[in-house]
């Protein structure tokens, strides 16, 4: 069994309380040894926090505010996340960047909300996860400034052109990919022929955009070895060598 990372899941959802230790067990017998969750906002911190406690070896933390939910009391989320990062470990900034896909009436609060995370992230030396629906550009421009030699992350469901990924990974930045890549209208196979394996990291967004033969059900981290199979089949390399390079690119992201 190949040992792999899954770098985006929000397995704290309500979605799982009714089999949550099933779940998790699921993910383990499927090779996932560690599942980074990316926080929202101040509703989601407490089960979160909740799971990192009681799967301390599985379930690693993060701390941010999503973009889709920077609403009018943005600046009150934006302190609550750098109490947070000042009382605890967390193991990375995120979920943060910018969603012009469901609303554009915050997208000023959005923007200083990113710069203000990315900040964070540098004085704790941690790597930013990167939301950036219909807004790739924006994020990597954004990225492009801050970027000193200090700050990594990841391009999470990375959605982009070829052209943004390049630009992406120039800024010593990783594509998150996820279930979308087994969809037939994906850009994905071009993308990961284009960048190569060196600059990616397995993902399943659970419970969203579920992998075929799920697509349309709850999502979960169990589904990951179904994304990394495709991915490899794309690469062109064995599961072994996929399971391998994805593995140590996310343990360079969040440390071992």
């Amino acid at each position: 069994m190949n040992v792999i990372i899954d770098t985006h899941s929000h397995i704290y959802d309500e979605q799982y309380v009714a089999d949550e230790a099933e779940m998790l067990a699921r993910a383990a017998a499927a090779g996932v040894h560690k599942i980074y969750m990316p926080n929202c906002d101040s509703s989601t911190i407490a089960p979160m926090m909740r799971l990192a406690h009681a799967y301390p070896t599985l379930c690693k933390p993060m701390m941010g505010l999503h973009p889709c939910y920077v609403k009018t009391n943005y600046k009150e989320e934006l302190q609550l996340v750098a109490d947070q990062l000042s009382a605890h470990n967390f193991y990375g900034v995120g979920e943060i960047g910018l969603d012009y896909y469901w609303d554009l009436s915050f997208k000023e609060e959005q923007i200083e909300a990113l710069h203000y995370q990315i900040g964070l992230a540098k004085t704790y030396r941690l790597p930013i996860i990167l939301h950036s629906r219909e807004s790739t550009a924006d994020c990597i421009a954004i990225v492009k400034q801050h970027q000193d030699g200090k700050l990594k992350g990841i391009f999470h469901c990375f959605s982009g052109s070829i052209a943004e990924a390049k630009a992406a990974v120039d800024l010593g930045f990783y594509l998150g990919i996820g279930g979308v890549v087994t969809y037939k209208k994906s850009n994905l196979p071009e993308i990961i022929q284009a960048v190569g394996m060196a600059h990616l990291v397995l993902e399943t967004d659970a419970p969203y955009l579920s992998p075929i033969p799920y697509r349309g059900k709850r999502n979960e981290s169990a589904y990951l070895p179904i994304i990394g199979a495709k991915v490899a089949e794309i690469a062109g390399i064995s599961l072994e060598e996929m399971a391998q390079i994805s593995t140590n690119n996310a343990e360079n992201i969040f440390g071992k």
